[in-house]
């Protein structure tokens, strides 16, 4: 049950507001971060549901700002990958528990943050041509999958989308466009497994304000804030989030 006091709160409106910003602003990148953090005061799966709706909320508010300056036959390819990525992402949240999804929550928050680092080092290579469609099916299978479990599809999506040289409002609308699809997929399997409650849609009410907040913040920061100084803050948030999730699912 998710209690609605000063605690839930007091984590709750910054995080919904940092995916704002993300999602608004930066690709979606790490906007589970979101997820990762209310993960670490309820069960991961009311986490997911709470966030879903308001991720769908910055969806609709950041669709407008960027509209039609997608790269479509891109957004095409990680869409149809995605869809069955999702439903792969709806079978294990079926067959595992809370303590998994702690884990792979975890777990991807971390990854994230050494694929970051092995760039920024020189260990991993940026991609010297595009890659084809067949890996952008793959990447947007990982990313549907990724997605539902975490909400953390934009690492695998940026990984194709970096290497089709799109500028960076480009890549900005394409990510916006995926995951506006991808997340009205979600949305089935989440109310079949019964993931919404009384108590996550009373949450959600009361935090829209605050991703419509982000949101527009994020679509303003796309034009002003420093990217690196925004990511920084991300991975720091990543790791400890990650961290924690992970200790708590093996202790």
């Amino acid at each position: 049950m998710v209690e609605l006091n000063f605690m839930f709160f007091a984590l709750a409106i910054p995080a919904v507001i940092f995916a704002g910003i993300s999602k608004g602003g930066f690709g979606s990148g790490v906007a589970f971060a979101s997820a990762s953090i209310l993960a670490l005061i309820l069960e991961p799966g009311q986490a997911l549901a709470l966030m879903l709706p308001l991720l769908m909320i910055i969806d609709l508010a950041t669709l407008r700002p960027f509209w039609n300056r997608w790269s479509w036959p891109d957004a095409r390819l990680l869409i149809l990958g995605g869809l069955p990525g999702v439903a792969a992402g709806a079978w294990l949240y079926t067959a595992t528990d809370a303590d998994l999804l702690r884990l792979l929550i975890g777990a991807i928050s971390l990854g994230f943050v050494l694929w970051h680092l092995a760039q920024s080092s020189g260990w991993i290579r940026s991609f010297a041509t595009r890659l084809p469609a067949w890996a952008g099916l793959i990447a947007g299978a990982v990313a549907g999958f990724t997605s539902f479990v975490s909400h953390a599809g934009g690492p695998p999506a940026a990984v194709y989308l970096l290497s089709q040289k799109l500028s960076k409002t480009e890549f900005q609308a394409t990510t916006v466009l995926t995951f506006w699809a991808l997340n009205i997929a979600k949305f089935i399997p989440y109310a079949w497994l019964g993931m919404f409650t009384l108590q996550t849609a009373w949450a959600n009410l009361l935090l829209a304000p605050f991703a419509l907040l982000g949101a527009w913040l994020g679509v303003r920061a796309h034009w002003m804030l420093s990217e690196r100084l925004f990511f920084r803050i991300a991975y720091i948030l990543l790791t400890l989030t990650g961290t924690k999730l992970i200790w708590d699912a093996l202790t």
